[in-house]
């Protein structure tokens, strides 16, 4: 059967700065900033809705994304930040209903990713003891409004008689909370699973002393008593944080040079080319070109420049440019290039001054941009060959990936080799290494893997035998065999592929982060394109006219 190819997404740019802000306002005070929601409503992503009450898209989002960076690296004096809203009454309406309504499936799936990760950067702030944050419901707060605040470490909600707390999807619209929402509630926050139940369903929410009693939030305060409740619960917050505080380094835009015609970006140290007849594409980092600094002081002298920071933040735009911009993609060829030596010795940097608090938020963003590769709906096939530098942070892809291909070259120059950042300092979302995962029919073999793979290169049949590589093929065969993969793989359904690859790569423990991405991703998706959420009578599309939802009442 033909399917006709998917409308192009509208391009539009991950990379922002306070200064172009249209929906928030970002004010330090000393060890306090303030994140103030002031959703501009005729500034949304695309036309076609009116983002009223403080609803949000991605637009919103992504300066949301960015501040929360920005504040990690431009401002470490920051301890505590803290999220308003300027609305009168309003803190936050949510994910904006006619937006989602209006959109298609893959990009309502991608908004729920992209919305997640930013909330776990919120939260991974928090874990690191530099920046915790605190909600301020100054007003009605719902959906995803609500689910911005869980993320948060401290709810501080408006005791004035109708500001309330909501999770309103199900009953109103027939979905589920698409942010972790349901997540948060029962094993962040620990309500109950009966409270966590009747709150879900009950579309006005909660208010006042049973929403504290609940669980739902932590404190409430009168309208005339809130402002300085939460300044005082910002100062508590503020002295739990760590004393240990970075050099601010300013973080530049990061733009890929776009070719539309041949499908190229071009980075700095990352290169992504798509082959779109193909459906395939080919995503190349390169190594460090330059020594690697040895000193605290050498280190904060390149600043943003630093090439852990830089190719990793190039990284993480690549792989969104591939989520929104390119979802006919069934294989991506994962490459990296340059001196092997020169990458090992970065790693060894990072490694030997952990306790700096700029590396300690390098190595956390080189951690968040993997995690991102791991939720990624892309079939991942490392390719290990000529030219390779599959060393250290970068051996992550090729133990990220889905398969991995490596040359067997009798020269001995295709190699891989593993560097002390691979045993715990980037890990999954689950807390395990993926070398671990590898090994969990035999624990303690990943320590064995490790440390014989940073004593020297492995070359081919070793790195196989050692457990690193899927398939090893010599150069007569290695060809073939990767172009006869890759169109096996593209001739498979995505959805399932999806599914599968889910499935998957969240092998051995599981945590809120796995959960949200494994679980409630894989059930949204599927509500998402159901006749009871989005058909003709659906209660998503049906939203705010006067007609009823009819539902096909059959559970499955």
């Amino acid at each position: 059967m033909d399917v006709a190819p998917a409308e192009p997404t509208p391009r539009f740019s991950f990379d922002t700065h306070p200064d172009r802000y249209h929906h928030w306002k970002l004010a330090i005070e000393g060890e306090v900033a303030r994140l103030t929601m002031a959703v501009d409503e005729d500034h949304p992503l695309r036309p076609g809705y009116v983002l009223k009450l403080n609803s949000y898209d991605l637009a919103v989002d992504i300066e949301l994304a960015d501040a929360v960076q920005r504040l990690r690296f431009e401002h470490p004096e920051v301890k505590v930040v803290v999220i308003a809203g300027d609305k009168d009454k309003v803190f936050c309406a949510g994910a904006n209903i006619h937006m989602l309504a209006s959109s298609a499936h893959p990009f309502k799936v991608n908004f729920c990713k992209y919305t997640n990760e930013t909330r776990l950067a919120i939260e991974d702030a928090s874990a690191s003891g530099r920046q915790k944050y605190l909600a301020a419901i100054n007003g009605a707060c719902a959906g995803g409004g609500y689910e911005l605040a869980m993320a948060c470490d401290d709810i501080l909600l408006v005791d004035d008689g109708s500001s309330a707390v909501s999770l309103p999807e199900v009953p109103l619209l027939g979905v589920l909370p698409g942010t972790g929402g349901l997540t948060r509630l029962v094993d962040k926050r620990k309500v109950r699973r009966d409270h966590a139940d009747v709150f879900a369903t009950l579309a006005e929410g909660m208010r006042g002393k049973r929403s504290v009693d609940w669980r739902l939030v932590d404190a409430t305060a009168p309208r005339s008593k809130f402002e300085a409740a939460a300044s005082e619960r910002a100062k508590k917050l503020a002295a739990t944080a760590s004393t240990r505080r970075g050099p601010a380094v300013k973080l530049d835009p990061v733009t890929a040079q776009i070719d539309e015609a041949k499908g190229t970006y071009t980075y700095k140290h990352v290169a992504l080319s798509v082959d779109r007849a193909r459906r395939t594409a080919t995503l190349t980092v390169h190594a460090p070109t330059v020594a690697a600094p040895t000193t605290h002081d050498a280190i904060h002298a390149q600043g943003a420049a630093f090439w852990p920071l830089r190719a990793f933040r190039e990284l993480d735009d690549a792989l969104l440019q591939l989520r929104f911009f390119h979802e006919d993609v069934a294989v991506v060829l994962v490459h990296t290039r340059g001196d092997a030596a020169k990458l090992l010795a970065h790693d060894a940097a990072l490694a030997m001054h952990t306790d700096d608090p700029f590396v300690h938020e390098v190595l956390a963003l080189m951690a968040r941009t993997l995690r991102r590769f791991d939720s990624t709906a892309r079939s991942f096939f490392a390719i290990v060959d000529e030219g390779s530098c599959f060393a250290g942070s970068l051996l992550e892809l090729a133990l990220a990936a889905d398969r991995s291909y490596m040359l067997e070259d009798p020269d001995g120059k295709v190699a891989v080799q593993a560097s002390a950042l691979n045993g715990g300092t980037l890990p999954m979302g689950h807390g395990r290494t993926r070398l671990a995962i590898r090994f969990l029919a035999t624990p303690g073999r990943e320590n064995e893997a490790l440390a014989r793979a940073q004593a020297a290169p492995l070359t081919a049949r070793d790195a196989e035998a050692t457990g690193l590589i899927t398939l090893v093929a010599d150069d007569i065969d290695f060809a073939d065999e990767v172009r006869v993969a890759v169109e096996e793989r593209a001739s498979l359904s995505p959805d399932a592929l999806t599914g599968m690859e889910q499935n998957l790569r969240f092998a051995g423990p599981e945590s809120a982060e796995t959960k949200i991405f494994g679980r409630l991703s894989a059930w949204q998706n599927w509500i998402f394109i159901r006749d009871n959420a989005t058909g003709e009578r659906g209660a998503l599309t049906l939203y705010g006219k006067p007609e009823r939802p009819s539902f096909d009442t059959r559970r499955t």
